[in-house]
């Protein structure tokens, strides 16, 4: 018997704030190349993860980014 995968779509709920945080996160573990992973499917789910919460979230282009990104991981920390 053969495995197959669906094309079918997978959607997850984030809160604005735990988008955010999860964004930040993903940016900075792939700038610094910290992101242990190990394969390479593995690396290109989490750049595609990156891309499409940069799509949706305009506070990291922000003036005030470092600020809503505090104010986000307090909302994620004590909700």
């Amino acid at each position: 018997m053969k495995a197959e995968m669906s094309d079918s779509k997978v959607m997850v709920e984030l809160t604005r704030a735990e988008a955010l945080v999860l964004f930040e996160w993903l940016a900075r573990s792939d700038a610094s190349e910290a992101l242990a992973t190990e394969e390479q499917a593995e690396r290109t789910v989490l750049w595609r993860l990156e891309a499409e919460l940069e799509r949706v979230l305009p506070e990291p282009l922000a003036p005030d980014y470092k600020q809503l990104l505090s104010v986000a991981r307090q909302s994620v920390v004590t909700s």
